[in-house]
């Protein structure tokens, strides 16, 4: 394999590894506050509004954006460090 292959694969990996790792914030966030534990977030309320329905009708949209911005960070500095970049 040459240099070049494996500089690709490794950037692959990482990639994958990221998007794991980000999907896997989503799917807490989205799923779990707005489902699984949203009785017992629904005891906090936030603007008159209890904490489980914000997080299943916002709050989950609001933290995929932030996380968008952060995958275009990290996959930057992804970019940079294998080279990537243009």
């Amino acid at each position: 394999m040459s240099k070049k292959q494996e500089h690709a694969t490794a950037y692959w990996k990482e990639n994958i590894r990221y998007l794991f790792i980000l999907l896997a914030i989503w799917f807490a966030v989205s799923y779990g506050a707005g489902i699984l534990f949203k009785d017992s977030l629904n005891q906090i309320k936030i603007g008159g509004f209890e904490l489980g329905f914000w997080f299943a009708q916002q709050g989950s949209i609001y933290v995929f954006v932030i996380l968008i911005f952060v995958y275009v960070r990290l996959m930057n500095k992804l970019d940079k460090k294998y080279g990537f970049n243009e």
